[in-house]
């Protein structure tokens, strides 16, 4: 602070304000405003709050609308319990609430809202309007509270039951908090994300946002496993469920079930990352820090992995009214909840311990679906104790689990081979032969479905390639597009490359027009054209071969993935496998000098 001067009136504001005051009670509405501080930081904090209060109240189906990001309007409608008349102005009072009664309550809380703080704390920093149907009522009623308690009593309107929470101008009279607010886009994109948990959260709720009068989302009840899935993808994406495998554990009375993501589908940011207990969604370090661990060493430093995890056990061992929020959780026994889930978690992947003799689950990689049964009983039943769990003999009817046939990548060698380890031991893996059989088989694939999809160059591509293959060029245009290639003739002689097969970038794209158009001349000349979309696409297929633009380690272990599902081509194999006894015969030697390893005296 040397050198640095107040000016005389800040001296004396800051040796005011030091002088103590007396104490006094705070008025209704600034306390609530101050609660509004911790509970209300943005729309998204408001929709969090309302849709935790219907899904409380029993709800099938909620319907939120907004506006202007929410900032405008937010207007949340279900077909729950409804709130009786005569509860309408205690529910928009502070510390009221139906879901806690005692103490032992407390320590128990099986609710999603319980502290009674969220409707007042809206209802100070917007305009309000709270309509309800109880069960047992012939009509709604309704309150209207505009920066405060409500004016007057409840009015009788007509209304459906269930509850309909009206929010307008957020913010108006504080405009100082208002000012904190980002784009309506921004405020959007966070409500957007609340409402995703909490679409992941039940699945049996249907769920309906608009969004400026247009639908942005829409989710229908998900009660078998073909909904749950589709409800998985509509909230994570096609590829996470594609690229996801389920999971399901019970021991020392918790259950862990969900999907967790393929290393392979490894994420730049942790915006991929659902932990529910009890149906709540938690941003738990404990819980992160557990899950980060089983997968230390599949991903590397700086990813992040990708998961929808539901944990269940006994809601007094966990207190979740550790803050405003409600997002925090403390376990009463923390190291044993780590331990359960870092174990489920790692033996799912195929790398906790006794991870191939012992597991309760069922797996498939590139299905996102459910645990399902094996022999006499269910999947997730049969772990009896924590002893199996935490690696020692299993339990009498565990299944054995499925951990990845070609293993994990270790190194790429010289020559173009993949050296991963599996369960077995090591595999090689011809890289050029891997890359054009799954290349091959995902560009038919796009073909069956219509066409290949194709990404632009920047700046087209003109080439060289002689009149006749011109030629085909300009005859074949249209079956050439369909494989992902866009060529247009530019002369007698010459061609441009406008587009490329998505799958195949990072390849040379004057090699594959060429590779192409050589193909395809051949099969012209050998008058064998009734085939011509297949002998293309395997000379497309071919140029990927050589394509090492992707060889990270990600890509390499989804390569693997790939090449399981492929089926054996005994005209040239794909890998071999080396066992640990197919090593020591290689390098075993005779007394008498025996075997040499290739290229000298083979020394131990």
């Amino acid at each position: 602070m040397r050198g640095r001067r107040f000016p005389i009136t800040m001296i004396g504001a800051m040796t005011q304000s030091a002088q103590p005051s007396r104490i006094h009670r705070l008025p209704t509405v600034l306390a609530n405003q101050i609660a509004a501080g911790e509970v209300v930081e943005r729309p998204a904090s408001i929709v969090k709050e309302l849709l935790e209060n219907c899904l409380d109240a029993g709800a099938s189906a909620i319907n939120l609308e907004v506006e202007r990001g929410g900032v405008g309007l937010i207007r949340v409608r279900d077909d729950g319990s409804g709130i009786h008349r005569e509860d309408l102005g205690l529910a928009l009072a502070r510390h009221a609430t139906s879901k806690v009664h005692t103490l032992e309550d407390l320590e128990r809380v099986s609710s999603l809202g319980f502290r009674g703080e969220a409707l007042p704390s809206i209802a100070s920093v917007s305009r309000l309007l709270l309509t309800s149907r109880a069960d047992a009522e012939d009509r709604g009623w309704q309150v209207v509270a505009e920066g405060g308690p409500p004016t007057g009593e409840p009015a009788p309107v007509p209304h459906p039951p269930g509850t309909t929470v009206e929010v307008r101008d957020l913010f108006y009279n504080t405009p100082a908090r208002r000012k904190f607010l980002r784009s309506e886009r921004t405020e959007f994109g966070h409500l957007h994300e609340v409402i995703k948990r909490i679409a992941l959260s039940r699945f049996d709720t249907a769920l309906r946002l608009r969004h400026d009068a247009r639908s942005v989302l829409s989710l229908s009840p998900a009660r078998d496993e073909a909904q749950r899935t589709r409800r998985l993808a509509a909230v994570c994406g096609a590829d996470f469920v594609e690229k996801s495998l389920a999971l399901e554990y019970s021991a020392m009375d918790m259950r862990l079930w969900g999907w967790v993501g393929d290393p392979s589908y490894s994420r730049s940011q942790a915006d991929l990352q659902y932990f529910y207990l009890n149906g709540r969604l938690v941003r738990d370090k404990l819980v992160q820090h557990a899950v980060r661990q089983a997968y230390q060493d599949l991903i590397y430093h700086g990813r992040h992995p990708a998961y929808v995890l539901y944990l269940e056990l006994d809601p007094s061992v966990a207190d979740v009214n550790v803050h405003p929020t409600k997002q925090e959780v403390r376990f009463r026994e923390a190291r044993l909840v780590h331990d359960f889930i870092y174990r489920c978690v790692a033996r799912a992947l195929g790398t906790g311990a006794g991870a191939d003799a012992g597991q309760a689950t069922a797996v498939g990689w590139a299905t996102g679906r459910a645990p399902a049964a094996h022999g006499p009983g269910r999947v997730g039943e049969a772990m009896r104790d924590y002893a199996s769990l935490s690696g020692g003999a299993p339990a009498p009817d565990t299944v054995p689990g499925d951990t990845p046939a070609l293993g994990r990548p270790l190194a790429v060698l010289e020559g173009g081979f993949l050296l991963a380890r599996n369960a077995a031991g090591l595999v090689l893996v011809d890289l050029r032969a891997a890359r054009e059989r799954v290349t091959q088989r995902r560009l038919f694939a796009g073909l069956e479905e219509g066409s290949v999809r194709s990404q632009p160059l920047l700046v087209p591509l003109s080439l060289t390639v002689g009149q006749r293959r011109a030629a085909l060029a300009e005859e074949h245009r249209e079956l050439i597009l369909s494989l992902g290639l866009e060529l247009t003739r530019l002369g007698p002689t010459s061609v441009a490359v406008h587009r490329i097969p998505a799958l195949l970038r990072g390849t040379d794209p004057a090699g594959l027009a060429t590779s192409l158009l050589e193909a395809l001349e051949e099969e012209i000349r050998g008058a064998e054209s009734g085939n011509l979309g297949d002998a293309l696409l395997e000379s497309l297929a071919a140029q990927a071969g050589g394509n090492a633009a992707e060889d990270s380690p990600e890509h390499l272990d989804g390569l693997l993935r790939e090449v399981e599902r492929l089926q054996a081509d005994p005209t040239r194999p794909l890998w071999v496998q080396m066992t640990p006894n197919d090593l020591a015969a290689y390098f075993r030697r005779e007394s008498t000098g025996g075997n040499r390893a290739p290229g000298g005296e083979g020394r131990g």
